[in-house]
């Protein structure tokens, strides 16, 4: 399931207020600056600080 781009562009990342990117293949909202990503659940993306987990890109 893909997000949809106009939601993509709105969205931040709760922490740092900085723009995420979509990992579509992982369902994840990526935050590369500070290395953490949310999970997206069913296209509802999971924006809570606790819920976030430590990115590492895939190779």
């Amino acid at each position: 399931m893909s997000l949809d781009p106009k939601l993509l562009q709105i969205l931040a990342c709760p922490k740092d207020k900085g723009p995420l990117e979509y990992d579509q293949e992982r369902q994840l909202l990526v935050n590369e600056r500070l290395g953490i990503a949310y999970r997206v659940d069913d296209g509802i993306p999971v924006l809570l600080i606790d819920e976030a987990e430590p990115y590492t890109p895939a190779k």
